[in-house]
């Protein structure tokens, strides 16, 4: 099911941040073709974060090209707080992500590129475990899987026709 993004990237003060650099190869006719695959996040830490893959024969050039991905793939992160809504799990490849909503104080408790994921969208208490993969790439793009499926009480009310101390009690 693909979104309609209606986030404008241009508007906004993004941080980017490299997950992953890796060197990949194809082999052709003539010996091997060298290229760089860049994992980059990018987020205003209010809310909107975004994953995106460039690659390319310089790693600058593969870097340019994953943060205007992740600028075209930008999702609003709903927030209680300075924490989640409810405990959510996203999947992506053989990468499994729980994340958790977390007590005032907490911090972010989480691994890898998921940490990463969980800073630039802005979530402050909050803690997440990871399950499967450790690839940084699908850990990243499951955290954001996870993120897409987070309601507040007012979208489920709103879904449900019902009030919100309704759904509470």
């Amino acid at each position: 099911m693909q979104r309609k993004n209606t986030i404008d990237a241009s508007a906004m003060e993004l941080k980017e941040s490299i997950v992953n650099i890796r060197r990949v190869a194809k082999t052709v006719k003539g010996g091997r073709n060298m290229r760089f695959s860049v994992t980059v996040v990018v987020g205003d830490e209010a809310g909107h974060v975004g994953v995106g893959l460039g690659k390319a024969r310089e790693i600058p050039e593969a870097v340019r090209k994953a943060i205007e991905d992740a600028k075209k793939k930008l999702i609003y992160v709903p927030t209680v707080g300075t924490t989640i809504p409810h405990r959510v799990t996203g999947i992506f490849g053989a990468g499994k992500v729980v994340i958790m909503p977390g007590r005032e104080g907490t911090g972010v408790i989480a691994g890898s590129s998921v940490r990463t994921v969980l800073e630039l969208a802005g979530v402050k208490d909050v803690r997440a475990k990871s399950i499967g993969s450790n690839n940084a790439g699908n850990m990243a793009n499951a955290t954001i899987e996870g993120l897409k499926d987070l309601k507040t009480v007012e979208q489920i009310s709103r879904l449900r026709g019902k009030t919100k101390e309704e759904i509470l009690s």
